[in-house]
């Protein structure tokens, strides 16, 4: 492997750029989804265009991203790890800078926990909590 850079020229497709920044969006702490419009999502089941993530290629990368954001989460923190998260991956990825990253909340999403069922039906056999906590065995 060449340990010093070597003169040439790669191409990134718009598709492969998107696949990054949609990686690294999703993964960063309380954003739950893009928001878009309609007609976005539309096209984004049909294939031509991510919803929600908007990509100009010019001088510099300009990227703008409609999030929708978990309830009860601080919305800047959310945006300050977004940002972070998608110039560090571009820059890992590809080698290049953001010019500009522009981040719109379109919506908050509440997800409440799902509540266990009151009783659970025993199967015969099972090894139940009980069992595990009368073991004396740690269970992390």
């Amino acid at each position: 492997m060449p340990t010093h850079p070597m003169p040439g020229r790669s191409l990134v497709t718009r598709r492969a750029l998107v696949d990054i920044i949609r990686v690294a969006t999703l993964g960063s702490y309380g954003v739950t989804g893009f928001a878009a419009s309609p007609l976005e999502w539309f096209l984004g089941r049909l294939g031509f265009r991510q919803p929600g993530i908007h990509v100009r290629l010019g001088d510099g990368l300009e990227i703008e991203l409609d999030l929708t954001v978990a309830y009860g989460v601080p919305i800047a923190e959310v945006a300050r790890q977004v940002d972070s998260a998608v110039r560090y991956a571009l820059r890992r990825a590809l080698g290049r800078e953001v010019g500009r990253l522009t981040i719109h909340v379109g919506g908050l999403r509440f997800n409440p926990g799902v509540v266990p069922p009151a009783v659970l039906a025993a199967t015969p056999g099972a090894i139940g909590p009980r069992d595990l906590a009368d073991s004396g065995t740690d269970v992390a």
